[in-house]
């Protein structure tokens, strides 16, 4: 039988992110087993998104040179040595001693660190590429739709199941989540190797990176729209991350629950964002790519205070649903319009800028959540501590939101 070339790259996307999926509990959780310090604990979340910072730029570069079908094979190959490292890591350090403040053992918490450090720098490279890729498999006039359908997918491993099944695979023993997905990255490897066909860019000039880079800086800062959707994706997901990697605690200490508990929460909140990556093109046609943005942008701040005030695990879970729901209808405007704008022979450099702007500032929302609880932590009670970061977030949207609704007025109407 044989299998479309989007279909093979959609499965394959499916599989990596059901990996990711599953280590989405098991990073965090595991940090937390070894530490309390919610410093400590964002470092290795810090340790997976740092590399956009820098790598994004060398990135763009390579991916408008080499095939892009052969950087997204060497990249999901090098993500499963890594977790199959930080899986042997911990099947020789376990039985772990209970957590404190301090670190209980910091060599385990080294190579967990580095460990995801690689796995980080090779994500850079595999979603700049899969990104640029995807408008070779499909055409320009369903690129809403095939990254809807693709998202939506994503959603199923890297939301859906992938954290449900982290926790309990970490309930049941601590090495499983990093194995298990090890072998998920290996059979992606084996689905894009099925994909045929020409994925690297012919080269208009000779090469040269200076020049390259520079053609990519002079195409996004002569995007107005561009621009702007940059730098307000760029914030959202600063205050995302600031949110997300407080949960952990927070669901822990202040709501009582367990891994399996968490895991399900995440679960249930991406039905919001698998409904969002099918129902996106529909929303998008009936309300129009810029009223969709900006109403998208500006559902960000009742979540995030909606995260903070939910009584209980059935009420978080409404309300991931929910955020999820519009950050991927965001998405799939942001992402289709940029794979329609940017030329292909430019696509990989300008995509990586922008991305540098839109993930470099995940990081920096990691380390200020654990430097917000810390903060508040000396003058306010542990639990109420804990939801400062979502606080803080949702004035930060409101923020965002009205700055934001005028710059997209402005960029699409001058696009």
């Amino acid at each position: 039988m044989t299998t479309s070339p989007f279909a093979r790259f959609v499965a394959a996307s499916g599989l990596t992110n059901l990996a990711d999926g599953i280590a989405t509990v098991a990073w965090a959780w595991l940090a937390s087993l070894l530490t309390r310090d919610p410093l400590l604990i964002a470092l290795v979340a810090v340790a997976l998104r740092l590399p956009w910072f820098f790598f994004a730029i060398p990135a763009g570069v390579i991916t408008d040179r080499v095939d892009r079908r052969l950087l997204i094979l060497r990249m999901d190959l090098l993500r499963g040595v890594a977790f199959a490292f930080a899986a042997f890591a911990i099947w020789a350090a376990v039985p772990l001693a209970p957590p404190t403040t301090a670190l209980t053992q910091p060599g385990l918490y080294i190579a967990i660190l580095s460990a995801a450090t690689i796995v980080g720098i090779a994500e850079v490279f595999r979603d700049n590429a899969a990104q640029t890729m995807l408008p070779a498999l499909v055409p320009q006039d369903r690129l809403e739709k095939a990254n809807g359908r693709l998202w939506s997918v994503e959603l199923v491993g890297n939301a859906l199941i992938g954290p449900a099944l982290g926790a309990f695979l970490i309930a049941a023993a601590l090495p499983l989540p990093f194995a298990v997905g090890a072998l998920a990255y290996v059979a992606a490897v084996f689905l894009v190797l099925g994909i045929a066909g020409q994925f690297q860019p012919a080269p208009t000039q000779t090469r040269n990176w200076r020049r390259e880079l520079k053609e990519g800086f002079q195409f996004l800062w002569g995007a107005q729209l561009l621009r702007s959707l940059a730098w307000i994706t760029g914030v959202w997901n600063l205050l995302f991350q600031m949110v997300m990697i407080a949960l952990v605690l927070h669901v822990q200490e202040n709501l009582g629950l367990d891994a399996r508990a968490y895991g399900l929460i995440l679960a249930a909140g991406a039905l919001g964002g698998i409904a969002g990556g099918w129902w996106g093109d529909a929303i998008i046609t009936r309300l129009g790519p810029k009223r969709t943005a900006q109403w998208m942008l500006l559902a960000s701040f009742p979540a995030f205070l909606g995260i903070a005030y939910a009584p209980g695990p059935i009420a978080l879970a409404v309300v991931l649903a929910a955020f999820e729901f519009t950050g991927l209808v965001w998405n799939t405007v942001s992402v289709s319009y940029r794979q329609r704008k940017i030329p292909d022979a430019l696509l990989g450099r300008v995509n990586s800028l922008y991305r540098l702007l839109a993930w470099g500032m995940m990081p920096v929302g990691l380390l200020l959540s654990g430097l917000i609880v810390r903060i508040a932590e000396g003058t306010l009670a542990r639990d109420t501590a804990l939801t400062a970061p979502f606080l803080m977030a949702a004035v930060g949207a409101l923020t965002l939101a009205l700055a934001g609704w005028r710059a997209l007025d402005r960029g699409f109407d001058a696009d």
